[in-house]
C-alpha cells in the first residue's frame, strides 16, 4: 500500500474507525498524490515568478492560447476561466457557491458537520465515486423497488455488491419506511450496508412527507445501533422539485451526526436544479463530526476522480458558478418550477378525471419529472412499442404493469391528448387480444 493511502487510513481510523470500516478494498488503496507531478506544479506555481515549465497546457500572452473560433462564441468569459485545468476537487469559488446554496435551501443543514461539496462530472459520477469508495462482492445496496437502473450498473456490475430491493410504497400508498427497515437489519451478518435514498424517485415522483421522513432517520438509526455500519447515500438529482405537501429538504441534513455507523454522503447538482443537463456539474458532500475524516474523504475523492477522469470540465463549472452569482437566478429559478409543477398539476387533473380507471391506476407522485402508471389490463412493454410504432408516443416500460411518463417535457396543453393516446393505445391491444381469443 502507498504510504500516502496509508497516511490517510490511519487518519480515517483515528476519527471514526467505523468509517475506515465501510471503505472497499480500493478505497482503502486509493489516495491523491501530493508527492509527485501536482505536487511540484503546486509549488511551482507559487514560487517560479521567471519561468513555470511545469504545467501541461500552452501560453501565450501570459494566458491560456486558445482559438479565436471557440473563444469567439465564449467572449463573456476570460480565458483562464474556460481553457486551464480546473483543480481536481473543483473551481474554489464555485464549491463555496454551491456549500452556500446548500444550505440556504437545506435550513436542515445549518450547524451540521460536513464537507465542502466536491465537483463531480455530474450525479452519475458522484454515485461512481461512492462505489469505488465504498462497495465491492458482497456488499448490501439497498435499494426500493422502483429505482433508477443505474444502480445495478454502478454498484452491481461494476463493482459486484448485491442489490436489495424493498418496496417502495406500503399499503396506504406511502414510503414504506418498515421495508427499508427490514432491509437494512437484514444486512447485519455483512456488518455494513449501503442505503440509497432517492427523493424526489425516479421513476415514481414520489417525496414523503416529513413523517415518513422521519421514519426514514429513525430506520436508519435502528441500523447503526443494531451495529451495521451504514453509507447512506442521498441521491438528490431531483431536488428543490417539490410541488405538494412533502419533505422540501434533503434527509442528509437529518442524518448528519446521527450515529458514528452512519456515514451520509450528498448526490446532487445543477444537472436538474439549473436545468443544465449538458454541463454535466455535480457534487459530493460526506458528513462527518470529525475533521479528519472529512479531509481523508476529500483526499480518496480526488484520488479517484484524478485516477478516472483527471478532473471535471472547467467551461461548465464556471457557467454554473456565473448562474449562481446572477442576480436573476432565484426568479428565473422559480419561474422554471412554476412552469414545472403546472405539468405535474395538469397531469394529476387527467389521470384524477376518470376517464381511465378500466386502464390503470397510478402510482402516487407529488415531486420531480416522472410519474408511473400501472397497467390493469395489457403488459408495459408491448404497450410501449406499441405506442411509438403507432403513435410516435415514447415512454419507458418497467417491469410487467409499469409505465414511466415523463411529464417534465411534455407541454401543460399537451397532456391530456398524451393521455388520450396512451389509453387508444391500451384499446387497441385489448381489442387485439381478444380478436386472437375468438379465432
Amino acid at each position: 500500500m502507498n504510504p500516502q493511502a496509508a497516511k490517510l487510513n490511519e487518519t480515517l481510523r483515528a476519527g471514526n474507525p467505523h468509517v475506515f470500516e465501510m471503505l472497499s478494498d480500493l478505497g482503502q488503496n486509493i489516495y491523491f498524490p501530493k508527492l509527485g507531478i501536482l505536487s511540484q506544479s503546486a509549488e511551482a506555481k507559487a514560487k517560479a515568478g521567471r519561468y513555470n515549465a511545469t504545467i501541461g497546457t500552452a501560453l501565450e500572452g501570459g494566458q491560456a492560447m486558445h482559438l479565436g473560433v471557440i473563444q469567439d462564441t465564449l467572449s463573456a468569459y476570460e480565458p483562464k476561466d474556460l481553457y486551464d485545468y480546473a483543480p481536481a476537487s473543483g473551481k474554489p469559488e464555485l464549491r463555496a457557491a454551491w456549500k452556500k446554496k446548500m444550505v440556504a435551501d437545506n435550513p436542515s443543514m445549518e450547524g451540521k458537520a460536513f464537507s465542502h461539496p466536491i465537483v463531480t462530472n455530474a450525479l452519475t459520477h458522484g454515485l461512481s465515486i461512492v462505489a469505488d469508495l465504498f462497495a465491492g462482492p458482497g456488499d448490501a445496496v439497498i435499494i426500493p423497488d422502483k429505482n433508477w437502473e443505474n444502480y445495478e450498473l454502478t454498484f452491481g456490475v461494476r463493482r459486484g455488491a448485491e442489490m436489495v430491493e424493498y418496496p417502495l410504497y406500503n399499503g396506504d400508498g406511502r414510503f414504506n419506511d418498515e421495508g427499508l427497515k427490514q432491509a437494512i437489519l437484514a444486512a447485519a451478518p455483512r456488518g455494513k450496508a449501503i442505503v440509497v435514498l432517492n427523493f424526489p424517485n425516479n421513476p415514481t415522483g414520489y417525496t414523503p412527507g416529513a413523517e415518513e421522513g422521519r421514519a426514514i432517520v429513525a430506520a436508519v438509526r435502528e441500523g447503526a445501533e443494531a451495529g451495521i455500519n451504514l453509507v447512506v447515500v442521498t441521491d438528490d438529482a431531483y431536488f428543490g422539485l417539490f410541488f405538494e405537501d412533502s419533505l422540501h429538504e434533503s434527509v442528509f441534513g437529518q442524518l448528519c451526526g446521527l450515529h458514528p455507523r452512519i456515514l451520509p454522503i450528498k448526490i446532487d447538482g445543477a444537472t436538474k436544479e439549473e436545468y443544465a443537463w449538458g454541463f454535466r456539474v455535480g457534487f459530493i458532500t460526506y458528513g462527518s463530526d470529525s475533521t479528519g475524516v472529512l479531509e481523508a474523504l476529500e483526499q480518496k475523492t480526488m484520488g479517484i476522480i484524478r485516477a478516472t477522469i483527471s478532473s471535471g470540465p472547467h467551461p461548465s463549472q464556471t457557467f454554473v458558478l456565473r448562474a449562481l452569482n446572477a442576480p436573476g437566478f432565484e426568479e428565473q429559478r422559480r419561474e422554471k418550477f412554476a412552469v414545472m409543477k403546472g405539468r405535474a398539476n395538469r397531469v394529476k387533473e387527467v389521470l384524477d378525471s376518470g376517464k381511465y380507471e378500466a386502464a390503470w391506476d397510478y402510482y402516487p407522485f407529488n415531486s420531480g419529472y416522472f410519474m408511473c402508471l400501472k397497467l390493469k389490463t395489457v403488459a408495459s412493454e408491448p404497450l410501449r412499442r406499441h405506442l411509438l410504432e403507432q403513435y410516435g408516443i415514447g415512454t419507458i416500460a418497467l417491469g410487467d404493469t409499469d409505465l414511466r411518463v415523463a411529464f417534465s417535457c411534455i407541454e401543460e396543453e399537451a397532456v391530456p391528448e398524451l393521455f388520450d393516446l396512451i389509453h387508444r393505445g391500451v384499446l387497441d391491444l385489448e381489442a387485439a387480444k381478444d380478436a386472437s381469443a375468438q379465432a
